[in-house]
């Protein structure tokens, strides 16, 4: 197994600027603002030929004891359970504080490995102000910049040292798709539930549920295997309307969360049956659809409501999802784990119809029959003529049609084309594009 370090440290000392460093990415929202990080966030980092994971926490307080700090508290003590090594991040330019002497008491009492990683250092390697920070008694303070990669290389050398390296493990086949984890996105507006429901599936306190809209501000991703499947769960922050968001990083956390959305195999809209569908769900439901993902809808906090909320629910869908209609839609309850099966089962489903091979000769035939059964409106003194289908592409999947005149072809037809394919090849929960191809007419008379 790789090694984790886990990367600590009170609030704004560049935890999360250390953790991009390391990850060569930009997977952690950095920002000029205290308690900008507040879940554990695990990446891949590589040393040479030293491969391990790092994970980035949110701002420590170890005597916090109630509150959204507690919380954060709580997963940063998780994350240095986990760990092999820490790397306790002060700020040389701020000066040692007795919030890192708390931090450093806690870590001492772990008995894990601790490297004191001094950010903030540029040009002051050998500066006095260093000095303070051995009064911590966790041995020499590393100075580092994160932000501009100076001396970070050699503290993951000395972090990884007392590490015992693991034997190497045989890489899976490119074309082995059984290997490849599936991306599953959980979406849906603020204080929805989704981390609630992430941390239902998982079983722990993974991500942090507080009854605060806007606690979950980065896309969270997270490890997990359900019945021999590998997936990679991702937690997003709650979509608000565009006029309501105002904080730079609550922008941040839009961007995030429609990345994670776009690179999804299957989303998972969550919506609040207390409160129904709102135009927001719609727009969150629209961009997935606009990006090819699967969708499965879940209806949260069902055991809330009454039967009569229930009906009301039920008819919103309808009409405001009604351009999703391939979706399943499932009433759960996250905080009661309550019909978090059948939405396994529809999830699989999704990303089966997604990536599923449809033959050319199976899709020809069907086009035909679809036509014999009903023809393609005349438009002038032509009538479309649908030749040939193949598949042009999966997840999602494309159906491309040939044949003569197909600019004409109404759009009530190609709904018709739709249903026909998705009823033959079981398509649930993914959407289907259609693409008409028409062959050029030699005959037409080139302009000179």
């Amino acid at each position: 197994m790789k090694p984790v370090i886990a990367i600590v440290g009170r609030p704004n000392v560049g935890k999360s600027t250390l953790f991009n460093r390391i990850t060569r990415s930009r997977d952690a929202i950095v920002a000029d603002f205290p308690g900008l990080t507040r879940d554990r966030h695990y990446g891949d980092g590589r040393l040479d030929e030293r491969e391990f994971i790092v994970v980035d926490t949110g701002g420590f307080e170890p005597t916090s004891d109630t509150g959204l700090v507690h919380e954060m508290a709580r997963q940063t003590r998780q994350a240095v359970a986990e760990a092999d090594a820490v790397i306790f991040v002060v700020d040389v330019r701020g000066g040692l504080s007795a919030q890192d002497h708390d931090i450093a008491g806690y870590l001492r009492q772990v008995g894990k490995p601790v490297v004191l990683a001094a950010n903030k250092a540029e040009g002051m390697s050998d500066s006095p102000l260093l000095g303070e920070f051995f009064e911590l008694g966790l041995g020499a303070p590393h100075p580092i910049s994160a932000a501009h990669g100076q001396g970070v290389r050699s503290l993951l050398e000395e972090a990884l040292a007392p590490v015992p390296a693991p034997p190497a493990e045989p890489e899976p086949a490119d074309g082995d798709d059984a290997t490849r984890p599936i991306r599953l996105a959980v979406a849906g507006r603020p204080n929805v539930g989704k981390s609630t429901l992430i941390n239902a599936w998982l079983g722990e306190e993974r991500v942090i549920a507080f009854d605060q809209p806007g606690t979950t501000r980065d896309a969270i991703r997270i490890p997990f295997e359900r019945q021999g499947r590998r997936y990679e769960l991702i937690d997003t922050a709650g979509l608000r309307r565009k006029g309501r968001v105002f904080e730079a990083v609550e922008k941040f956390s839009v961007v995030k969360t429609l990345q994670a959305i776009a690179e999804a195999h299957v989303v998972l809209l969550l919506v609040d049956a207390t409160q129904g569908v709102t135009d927001q769900d719609a727009h969150i439901a629209g961009y997935v659809l606009d990006n090819g993902r699967a969708l499965v809808i879940a209806i949260n906090k069902w055991d809330a409501v009454d039967a009569y909320q229930r009906e009301m629910v039920e008819r919103s869908i309808e009409q405001r999802l009604a351009f999703v209609k391939f979706a399943p839609r499932h009433p759960i309850s996250a905080q009661r784990r309550q019909g978090l099966g059948p939405v396994w089962a529809s999830l699989g489903e999704a990303y089966a119809s997604a990536t599923r091979k449809l033959p050319t000769p199976a899709l020809t035939r069907l086009v035909h029959e679809a036509v014999e059964r009903q023809a393609p409106k005349r438009v002038g003194a032509f009538r479309p003529k649908l030749r040939y289908a193949h598949q042009g592409g999966m997840n999602p999947p494309v159906v491309v049609i040939h044949g003569n005149s197909l600019e004409h072809v109404t759009d009530s037809y190609k709904r018709y084309l739709e249903a026909r394919i998705r009823e033959a090849f079981k398509l649930v929960g993914t959407p289907l594009r259609l693409e008409m191809r028409s062959s050029r007419n030699p005959f037409v008379q080139k302009d000179s």
